[in-house]
């Protein structure tokens, strides 16, 4: 941060993920220890870096896959509702401590890049426009945001499955 001359907005985009509906140990524990363990690295460092600093914008790319646990990918999902969990704790704790640290969690839904390469996507989204979106949502220093009309239609009607008749959909991204 110092060879860059400081830091006002940091937008932590890293992770991984897997189709992994075999459970497969050494993706499962490769997604939880990148997305969760990495993850919360970042953050910690960052927010005391802000605090110190006296405030800033710390922001991340997360995903509507936090929303539910989606079986073909359970290690990602459960860890994108980590890192959403974080970003709600963190913002309070920025708040209880009267400090000047915005916190945006962006959750996009399925994006055309090389993570979804292996399989078919409903409702895939171009790279440009969901960076446009993102952009635009730190402008205006959202608190959190799900990139795409259609995916905050998609999780408003997620939440509203009950558990016994979830745990039944035959959800699958191949």
């Amino acid at each position: 941060i110092a060879d860059l001359g400081g830091c006002d907005l940091l937008l932590h985009c890293a992770g991984i993920g897997y189709n992994n509906p075999q459970l497969d140990a050494a993706r499962e524990i490769a997604t939880a220890e990148t997305n969760t363990v990495g993850f919360t690295r970042i953050m910690d460092t960052a927010f005391d870096y802000f605090r110190r600093q006296g405030g800033g914008h710390l922001a991340a790319i997360s995903s509507i896959a936090g929303t539910k646990g989606l079986g073909a990918a359970a290690a990602y999902s459960a860890s994108k509702r980590y890192q959403n969990t974080y970003l709600d704790a963190l913002a309070q704790l920025s708040r209880m401590q009267r400090l000047d640290i915005r916190i945006t969690d962006i959750r996009p839904g399925f994006v055309d890049t090389p993570l979804l390469r292996e399989g078919k996507y409903p409702m895939l989204m171009r790279p440009e426009k969901v960076a446009a979106r993102i952009v635009r949502a730190l402008e205006q220093r959202k608190r959190r945001i799900v990139i795409d009309r259609r995916y905050t239609v998609l999780v408003f009607f997620w939440r509203l499955i009950p558990e016994w008749l979830w745990e039944r959909l035959p959800i699958r991204t191949k």
